[in-house]
């Protein structure tokens, strides 16, 4: 960049000037000057012109490598020189300098310090500001600044300038990172705490907040069945449905994997959060169209109205996660309302999972059987292993209460340890031709060494491993394959063998059962009971019969509850069948006698 002419010419006058008082000044006499062997003043003169040049050579040359302008005002602050560098208009003769960089002055306390400084002709460093640039773009530059005098007048400013736009688009880029999720562009959970906080100490500013904290029903299935770059495109897609939904002046967040929130300021009622949940509920229930994929998901959420100032920020978004567990609880794909009485059915839950920890030691679990029989023999052929918590002070907890706890705790595994452990040693006391069925959580397949704690099992009980069924779901089968498929061929070396439990529910994937080493198809209650009314019923029934024999696979229908139930499964040709029409769960105690029942009735 080259040195500004005016800036040059200044600078040379200066020195002339400098030059012109010394030549005036009392000054020895040429003769006396060679006398004492100094140099006369036209000898000095050019000496000091020499070094004017280079020093203003030296200078040009800095200028031209540097990246900052020089630019020069007069004493009423008009830009004289540097006008054009600095991208400020060029059409007119002069522009006052507070002008040129004109924002509002009220727009930042960095600008009132500038203009401090101006009108008191103190200089000022690192002066930033933000102009349109000639392309139309966003502009930075750092100014700074030195006051100029002459023999104590004040003659304007001097200074530099230069563009730092690069560094404040990277450094607003590291701001929006640290507030936003990289993959939406959503706010993050830090950003959306601190907005929410801010919020709830407005003080009379808004009236009332809502907050909504969402979960999305089905997204792991997705991630786990289709990809990790398919579960992103979703997450993408459902951020930007929860945008539509929302109004503009509402925070839309992502917290991290699945869970999303949303801030809304001056909150009417609860009919209006109401209402924005049912259109989220609705937005994000439709299909999505990702890779060649149609995918279905929901959501559950929990909301908490508030007024401002009434709660802290975290006692805040607190009860919404309250909220949102109950509307979980209650089956998902739906919305709750935070309620007071909610907080005492979270510290009854959290109490419950206190209790579940302390059972095993206390022996409080105890194993009830179920008989599975043929239905042409009537012969009892595997008892199913159903577990019962007897609690001290609640009584009989069902396992549709404690399971899923244990499940979300992890508790599973050592539970499930015991079961395998109870079962074995219960079956070894019965008749060599009947197995024991014992249920498998997928938690165990990926936490627990299940097949060393299947060993360990059979060993200590002393039962040969044919006499063993482990059921399982097709959930299992649908987290890795690979993994899974070894850990089932290593059980079937042991002799064990593999039911997969609940077909029809689920994905129900013609090439799992070709896959994967499955000895028994268990069809899932639902279908049972809709075939009296249903023909479609003892269709599907009679399809995966015909299936099962095909891959060689027996067939067990669950929650026969009638005499007719059972001759419509025998006339499709189902193998074996279980329910409360041929026997209910029983203590080990009973279950001699529930053989001889049933082989009277046989």
């Amino acid at each position: 960049m080259a040195f500004p002419v005016n800036f040059i010419a200044a600078a040379l006058a200066s020195c002339m000037n400098d030059v012109r008082c010394w030549l005036t000044a009392a000054k020895p006499s040429p003769l006396e000057s060679c006398r004492s062997g100094e140099a006369g003043p036209l000898e000095q003169l050019r000496l000091d012109n020499d070094r004017l040049r280079r020093e203003l050579k030296r200078l040009s040359d800095f200028l031209d490598t540097s990246s900052e302008v020089v630019w020069e005002t007069d004493d009423q602050l008009t830009i004289t020189s540097g006008k054009e560098d600095l991208g400020l208009p060029a059409g007119q003769i002069g522009i006052k300098l507070a002008e040129a960089l004109g924002i509002n002055p009220l727009a930042s306390k960095s600008w009132i310090e500038y203009l401090q400084a101006l009108s008191n002709r103190k200089p000022f460093r690192g002066f930033e500001i933000c102009l349109d640039g000639r392309a139309g773009d966003e502009l930075w530059l750092e100014i700074n600044g030195n006051p100029t005098f002459a023999r104590g007048k004040f003659q304007g400013y001097r200074g530099t300038c230069r563009n730092v736009t690069e560094r404040k688009l990277h450094e607003a880029q590291i701001a929006f990172l640290a507030a936003h999720d990289p993959l939406t562009r959503l706010a993050n959970r830090r950003s959306f705490h601190e907005l929410v906080e801010r919020a709830v100490g407005t003080r009379g500013r808004h009236k009332r907040i809502a907050i909504l904290c969402l979960d999305l029903d089905g997204f792991k299935s997705v991630n786990d069945t289709l990809g990790h770059g398919v579960g992103d495109a979703l997450l993408l897609e459902v951020a930007q449905r929860l945008k539509s939904c929302a109004k503009t002046t509402d925070l839309v967040a992502r917290l991290g994997g699945d869970e999303f929130a949303i801030l809304r300021v001056d909150a009417a009622d609860p009919e209006d959060a109401s209402s924005l949940a049912e259109r989220i509920l609705a937005s994000i229930g439709e299909p999505y169209f990702l890779d060649e994929h149609r995918v279905m998901i929901g959501t559950s959420i929990g909301i908490n109205i508030t007024a401002c100032s009434e709660n802290g920020t975290d006692e805040v978004i607190k009860n919404a996660d309250v909220a949102l567990y109950q509307a979980k609880s209650d089956g998902r794909g739906t919305y709750r309302i935070f309620q007071n009485e909610m907080n005492v059915r979270l510290q009854e839950r959290l109490q419950l999972e206190v209790d579940l920890r302390q059972a095993l030691q206390r022996s409080e679990f105890e194993l009830f059987y179920q008989p599975i029989v043929n239905i042409e023999s009537k012969q009892i052929v595997t008892f199913e292993a159903l577990l019962r918590w007897h609690h001290p002070q609640k009584g009989t907890i069902p396992p549709t209460t404690f399971i899923p706890l244990a499940e979300e705790t992890g508790l599973i595994v050592p539970i499930g340890d015991w079961v395998l452990q109870q079962a074995c040693r219960d079956a070894a006391s019965w008749p060599q031709d009947v197995r024991v069925a014992v249920n498998l959580s997928s938690v165990q397949f990926r936490r627990g060494a299940l097949e060393l704690s299947v060993t360990r099992a059979l060993a200590a009980a002393g039962l040969h491993g044919s006499r063993l069924e482990l059921e399982i779901t097709e959930s299992i089968l649908l987290h890795d394959e690979e993994i899974t498929r070894d850990i089932l061929n290593r059980l079937r070396v042991l002799g064990v063998h593999i039911a997969i439990d609940d077909f029809g529910t689920g994905y129900s994937a013609l090439s799992y059962l070709r896959s994967f080493p499955l000895d028994k198809i268990k069809i899932d209650r639902s279908f049972v009971q809709d075939l009296s009314r249903e023909t479609s019923a003892a269709a599907i029934v009679r399809a995966i019969s015909e299936l099962g024999q095909a891959l060689d696979m027996t067939i067990v229908a669950e929650g026969v509850e009638t005499a007719e139930q059972l001759r419509i499964l025998g006339d499709q040709r189902c193998t074996q069948a279980q329910g409360y029409f041929i026997a209910y769960p029983q203590p080990a105690a009973q279950l001699i006698r529930v053989i001889e029942e049933l082989k009277a009735v046989a």
